[in-house]
């Protein structure tokens, strides 16, 4: 019971998020075959459309637009404050900080990770690889939403008896970029929403939140 309690959070989320995408998958098989009917085309089953390109694209253009929301928060938030955000920095704290205060190298302590005290390469993956691992699942993201946008994209076209294109003239139509940008827009409004609500909003208890008694003003606090 420990075990679940200490990782509560995160097993609560891994639930939330595979009911989702089952209910994703149920609701997008419902549509796609509203669809089939309508122009003439077989039905599918959930197995079926679960390894479609429709699936598959819906699936991935909002994991991209999810890590890259993720990626630049963590990359801008080194450079960049926000006075009275708990989300910020304090004022003055802008940059990557002092070893001293990451506690690497001879300030590493004796429950630091392994890499916390290695030198050159191997200290610089550590230390940039929460950014690294976000951008890059954010780039694998956007590549499959790209191949799987081209097949489902290249399906309607075939559909209306319009010839195929190619990857290349596919990432730079208005389809891919639609997908893109209105998931974009979408995740970027939301962090702006969380930094400035954060300032003057309160949730008790919540370390998203500064402590209810905390002035607006106070910075980098959470609750």
């Amino acid at each position: 019971m420990r075990r679940i309690k200490d990782n509560a959070l995160s097993a609560a989320f891994l639930l939330l998020f595979l009911a989702s995408l089952a209910g994703q998958a149920v609701a997008g098989m419902l549509g796609y075959n509203e669809r089939q009917l309508v122009t003439g085309g077989e039905e599918v089953s959930l197995l079926r459309y679960v390894f479609s390109a429709d699936y598959a694209v819906n699936v991935a253009e909002n994991w991209q637009s999810e890590y890259l929301q993720f990626f630049l928060f963590i990359m801008v938030t080194v450079w960049l404050v926000q006075r009275g955000s708990p989300e910020s920095k304090e004022p003055g704290e802008e940059g990557s900080e002092s070893d001293e205060r990451q506690l690497i190298g001879a300030h590493a302590r004796p429950d630091s990770p392994a890499w916390a005290r290695a030198k050159g390469l191997r200290l610089w993956l550590f230390s940039n690889s929460l950014g690294l691992t976000m951008g890059l699942i954010f780039l694998l993201s956007w590549g499959a939403q790209s191949v799987a946008g081209q097949a489902s994209y290249n399906a309607e076209r075939l559909t209306d008896l319009r010839d195929p294109v190619g990857w290349g003239a596919y990432v730079t139509s208005p389809d891919f970029w639609n997908r893109s940008l209105q998931n974009w827009q979408s995740e970027l409004l939301a962090v702006l929403s969380m930094v400035v609500l954060a300032i003057y909003l309160r949730q008790r208890g919540s370390p998203e939140s500064k402590p209810v008694g905390a002035p607006h003003s106070a910075t980098g606090v959470e609750g």
